[in-house]
């Protein structure tokens, strides 16, 4: 399986940008995605995740009410949409995986990657 994730770039504070996150390789009905982020000198941290079956969304408080996550399954494609954009959103996001699983806010839940793209938000 193999994560092809693009939509960075740079942004205006309070601007808006999207993400797209598209799995290939295999196909199933269910996955959990999520998209976490590592800025410079920081952990990487979750930021949002999505259950296919179900849709069921989930977010860290810092995503919550601005950005929101949603699939397209005709395009199997996941989004993330981020609105209101502050200079602490700055980061490289990565896209991750896990085939028949509920989301987990734990990077290492996980099994497979795509490489980050990365988001510069100025101020």
């Amino acid at each position: 399986v193999q994560l092809q994730a693009y939509g960075g770039g740079l942004a205006q504070a309070g601007g808006s940008l999207r993400l797209s996150c598209v799995p290939s390789g295999r196909t199933s009905n269910d996955a959990a995605t999520a998209w976490f982020r590592q800025a410079p000198g920081k952990e990487r941290e979750f930021v949002a995740g999505i259950r296919w079956s179900g849709g069921n969304t989930y977010y860290a408080d810092s995503a919550r009410g601005r950005f929101t996550i949603s699939k397209n399954s005709a395009k199997n494609t996941v989004y993330l949409q981020m609105n209101s954009l502050k200079a602490e959103d700055t980061a490289v996001y990565y896209c991750t995986l896990r085939w028949g699983s509920t989301v987990h806010k734990s990077a290492e839940w996980y099994n497979y990657w795509g490489h980050g793209t990365l988001v510069t938000v100025s101020s």
